[in-house]
């Protein structure tokens, strides 16, 4: 239910805190299992996509059943009609589309690549801590236990590292099951002689007070905003509702399985089957969080990212095998909106392999923007080891 990431010792802050400067913050969301970004966002002006995928193609905008058809960005790429919640968000120029991204490294092990993105060190797998949690930057200055958190059952590889981290599984449901035995282990905590020990069991207790406080107010998401049943909306309700309650959140994680379209990736329609339903619950996510933080977007980015994409050809039993490049999203209100990066081409000496998209932006590339111009921690080497950090390969995702 609750899980407690290494970390030296701090000083808690007050929740609530009444501030009228809030810190820039940071989602990453992780859609595992290789989402098919070719079917995501829809590169419908390229002839080659139609070839390649003669039952899985998603229509041209121009086609009469626009409930079934690409939603039109710019001429060239289309949404996928279930994410029509997030048009919106893309029309006010809050979102950014990254097409082609993904690893330099070729693996196609789901296991490999989730752990090299998670740990932002691509092909190499020494690496002990995650890149999100190498992207707090030290603060001088007192620090929330709530300051880095992840909603799922335990710590992701990402947020694993030195500085303080907490998995959830659910706040609504949080409990401390009784009075006595909370008592009991949090004076076991206190009077331990192992200082790790001590550190880690007060920020837990700290971390649990500030939970419970927030479980006893009262939550409706702003402006309508209705979030989807499951665990990904649950989550992102869950995120919202924190940033909101200004508990000191400065970097958050959620995931959502299912990606994996080996076969039957796609219904009689384009609205049906597996894909559909997974951007179905992913966009109306998004859009709900989008919605329910309102202005306070402002201080905060979300970018979504995959282990890896499917390949460009449609295989023998309607669906998609591992794949190369990708797509990711920013969504923001200080995000510069609309198609970013360079579309490689699908056309057969385009493809990486003779098989994939090619990757014209690295994964780190976005991430190191929005960890060096969002966050503000210009520390990138030291956030991504191994990677030659150059403001000239950012995309220009954040406005200078």
């Amino acid at each position: 239910m609750f899980g407690v990431g290494a970390a030296p010792s701090w000083l808690g802050r007050a929740a609530f805190a009444d501030t009228s400067q809030h810190k820039k913050i940071l989602v990453a969301i992780f859609q595992r299992g290789a989402a098919d970004g070719l079917n995501v966002v829809v590169p419908f002006a390229d002839p080659a996509y139609y070839a390649l995928r003669p039952t899985l193609s998603i229509p041209k905008p121009s086609t009469p059943n626009a409930a079934d058809s690409a939603i039109d960005l710019n001429g060239f790429f289309g949404l996928h009609p279930s994410l029509a919640n997030l048009k919106p968000i893309y029309d006010a120029k809050a979102l950014a589309i990254v097409h082609a991204t993904g690893s330099p490294d070729p693996t196609r092990s789901h296991f490999d690549a989730q752990d090299f993105m998670e740990a932002g060190t691509p092909g190499l797998k020494a690496t002990r801590d995650g890149w999100l949690n190498r992207a707090l930057a030290p603060e001088a200055a007192p620090i929330s236990p709530l300051r880095a958190i992840a909603l799922g059952p335990s710590l992701p590889r990402t947020l694993r590292g030195v500085n303080p981290a907490i998995a959830v599984n659910n706040i609504i449901d949080f409990q401390v099951k009784d009075a006595a035995s909370s008592q009991m282990f949090e004076s076991m905590y206190e009077h331990s002689a192992d200082t790790v020990l001590h550190g880690t069991g007060k920020e837990t207790f700290e971390a649990v007070k500030m939970l419970q406080a927030i479980q006893k107010q009262n939550y409706t998401p702003a402006g309508g905003a209705a979030y989807p049943q499951g665990r990904f909306g649950q989550s992102m309700q869950q995120i919202a509702r924190m940033i909101k309650a200004n508990v000191g959140v400065e970097v958050a994680f959620a995931d959502i399985g299912g990606w994996d379209t080996h076969f039957n990736q796609m219904g009689q329609k384009a609205s049906q089957g597996v894909l559909a339903n997974q951007l179905t619950e992913l966009g109306n996510g998004l859009a709900a969080f989008y919605k329910d933080l309102g202005d306070r977007m402002s201080d905060v980015a979300v970018v979504t990212m995959s282990e890896f994409g499917r390949t460009a050809k449609e295989n023998g039993t309607r669906g998609t095998d591992h794949g190369h490049g990708n797509v990711m999203f920013v969504m923001g209100g200080n995000i510069q909106g609309g198609i970013h990066g360079e579309w490689p081409g699908l056309q057969p000496e385009q493809l990486y392999e003779n098989r994939d998209l090619n990757v014209t932006t690295d994964f780190r590339d976005v991430l190191s923007e929005l960890v060096s111009s969002h966050l503000g921690n210009r520390q990138v080497s030291a956030v991504f080891p191994g990677y030659e950090a150059d403001a000239k390969k950012y995309r220009g995702i954040v406005p200078a």
